[in-house]
C-alpha cells in the first residue's frame, strides 16, 4: 500500500481551476484535507486537520502544500516525523503576516504565527518552491525558512504565488518534484532514516501542543482587552 498524497490548501483555499486541484484529479491516491475553514486562518485549527489527516492515513502521507496551508503543515509534520514521508511545500505564506487567531493586526501584544512555528530542522524531507515576486513571501525570507526547516529550496522565478492567477492551472513541473521526491525516497517509505526511528510526538511536550496553548493564550488577551 502506497502513502497518501494529502493536498493542503491555503488562504481562501484551493478553486477548481488552481494547481491543487489539478494535482488531486491526477493522483489516484490523493485527497484534500477535511475539517477547515478556508476563510478563517488560525493556524492551531489547520494543524490540527492536517494532523488528523496525518494519523488517519492507513500507511502515511506526502503532503503537498500551498500558501498559508505549508505553515499548517509544518506545525502538524514536526510530531510526526515517521508518518510523513516528504513535504513539498509550494510558495509559503509570510508566517509574521498572521497572528496565531488569524490575519496579523495592529495589536503587538498577539503573538504572531512565525514565533510559533518550528525553529529546528525537521527529520521530514522537504523541497519549498519559492517566487522572486512573490506578494505573500520575498524570496530572501523564503530562503531563510527553507535552511530553518532543513528543506530544498526550488526557486521557480518570477511565478507570482504559484497560483491559478498567477497562471498555475495544469503544472506538470510540480507534479515532476513531487515524482522525484518519491523516487528518491523509494526505497525509505516514511521519512528519513532519522525520522524512522522517531515515534509520533505526543502531550504537552509536542509542536501542536504548545501552538494550541500559545493561541489559547492569545484569545484571552483579545478577550480581556475587549
Amino acid at each position: 500500500m502506497r502513502p497518501t498524497t494529502l493536498i493542503v490548501p491555503g488562504f481562501h483555499g484551493s478553486g477548481p481551476t488552481h494547481w491543487q486541484s489539478w494535482m488531486e484529479a491526477a493522483i489516484p491516491d490523493a485527497r484534500r484535507v477535511r475539517g477547515i475553514d478556508w476563510e478563517m486562518p488560525a493556524l492551531a485549527r489547520w494543524a490540527v486537520a492536517v494532523r488528523r489527516e496525518i494519523d488517519a492515513a492507513p500507511v502515511g502521507v506526502w503532503i503537498v502544500a500551498h500558501s498559508f496551508g505549508c505553515l499548517a503543515t509544518i506545525a502538524a509534520a514536526a510530531d510526526r516525523p515517521a508518518r510523513v514521508a516528504g513535504m513539498l511545500l509550494v510558495a509559503p505564506a509570510e508566517p509574521q503576516r498572521f497572528s496565531l487567531i488569524g490575519l496579523a493586526d495592529a495589536c503587538a501584544t498577539i503573538k504572531s504565527a512565525d514565533a510559533a512555528l518550528p525553529m529546528q530542522v525537521l527529520p521530514t524531507s522537504s523541497v519549498l518552491v519559492a517566487s522572486r515576486n512573490d506578494p505573500w513571501l520575498s524570496f530572501e525570507r523564503a530562503s531563510v525558512l527553507a535552511a530553518r526547516w532543513g528543506g530544498r529550496l526550488i526557486d521557480a522565478g518570477q511565478a507570482g504565488h504559484i497560483n491559478a492567477d498567477a497562471g498555475f492551472g495544469p503544472w506538470p513541473a510540480g507534479l515532476a518534484l513531487l515524482r522525484a521526491m518519491q523516487r528518491a525516497h523509494r526505497h525509505i517509505p516514511l521519512g528519513s532514516v532519522e525520522a524512522a526511528s522517531r515515534g509520533p510526538v505526543r502531550g504537552r511536550t509536542s509542536a501542536l501542543a504548545r501552538l494550541q496553548h500559545q493561541t489559547r493564550q492569545s484569545l484571552n488577551l483579545v478577550t480581556r482587552n475587549r
